[in-house]
């Protein structure tokens, strides 16, 4: 199923307050699409819905919502509070966006650290689609779209980068997202499934990130706070690479997490707004995979052509630098 327009239809976006879902709230409004948008800062997604209302053609309504998709109850409130604002009963389109990072140790990160990253990636996306699925197949032509990650491809970040909470979440949503395609062609047929896979977008995932784990902004992290996200061993490892001095200060600490955050940022091959055109021209195409960046394509290709060598980095890297991308 294709979708020749946008227009006249109600979306809702998770993780709008910024990055990808932000830019996926202003696009879809200002092709005439009506948003509810969510995020876990209810001030970020505000200042979103605002601007995108503004910007929207006349009868578009775009609304923001204080959310944490990790927890079933305020995603049943989330879609409550939508139904009665827009006065509908039904959802075109479900873009599940909202994710964080963190957890990157199954044997050394905190327990709760982890299993809140996977909550966040992971149950966000299950219980929205749970939530929505019957407004889905209310509207007779809805479009589930899940955001996995290039990490829904390869479980790593690369040598000494263990990264598995996030990526454990991000395969889940993806197996989820391919499993349903048949079940929703078995039976809901009105409803079809696409699943999002970004390599590097330019986005504040490091901040947002550490604020979705109860943190403070980056400049007011406190030192026991430091020592918690950058461990002794991870300051080695950074100090022999040249990145941080061997007896680096708190406040050093605290603008290498900024630096780390506005390069992350700035500094990545796709910006989101970029990276939601992508998507958008994706679900209007009828894709069900939809490829975010030219890292992603190389990723995908490298690893389903030599899967064994997936975690042989050598390997894999130097497939990464000959591999040609469509």
């Amino acid at each position: 199923m294709t979708v020749d327009s946008f227009t006249g239809k109600l979306a809702v976006v998770t993780g709008g307050g910024s990055g990808m879902g932000r830019e996926l709230v202003r696009q879809l409004a200002a092709q005439g699409c009506s948003v509810a948008a969510c995020d876990l800062n209810g001030d970020a997604v505000a200042v979103t819905a605002a601007t995108a209302r503004a910007a929207a053609p006349p009868g578009v309504r775009v609304t923001g919502y204080a959310c944490d998709v990790s927890e079933e109850a305020q995603v049943v409130r989330f879609r409550d509070e939508l139904l009665e604002e827009h006065g509908g009963d039904h959802v075109d389109l479900l873009f599940s966006n909202a994710g964080a990072g963190g957890g990157e140790s199954f044997v050394a990160s905190r327990r709760d650290v982890w299993e809140r990253t996977f909550a966040i990636d992971w149950w966000g996306v299950y219980y929205c689609a749970r939530v929505f699925l019957p407004l889905l197949i209310a509207s007779g032509d809805g479009v589930l779209v899940n955001t996995s990650s290039v990490n829904g491809l390869w479980a790593s970040l690369g040598p000494g980068m263990p990264n598995t909470a996030y990526s454990t979440a991000k395969f889940a949503v993806r197996g989820f997202s391919e499993a349903l395609i048949e079940d929703l062609r078995s039976n809901a047929p009105g409803v079809r499934v696409a699943v999002v896979m970004p390599g590097h977008v330019g986005t504040d995932i490091v901040a947002n990130s550490i604020r979705a784990h109860g943190l403070p902004e980056l400049e007011k992290l406190t030192g026991a706070q430091l020592e918690e996200l950058i461990p002794r061993e991870v300051r080695a490892k950074l100090a022999g690479a040249g990145l941080l001095a061997e007896d680096a200060s708190a406040d050093e600490l605290r603008q290498m997490l900024v630096r780390a955050n506005a390069d992350f940022r700035d500094k990545a091959p796709l910006s989101a707004a970029q990276a939601a055109t992508i998507i958008l021209d994706g679900v209007r195409s009828g894709a069900w995979r939809i490829l975010v960046g030219e890292d992603a394509k190389k990723i995908d290709a490298a690893v389903r052509a030599k899967p064994e060598a997936a975690y042989d980095y050598a390997e894999l890297f130097s497939a990464l630098a000959e591999k040609p991308t469509d």
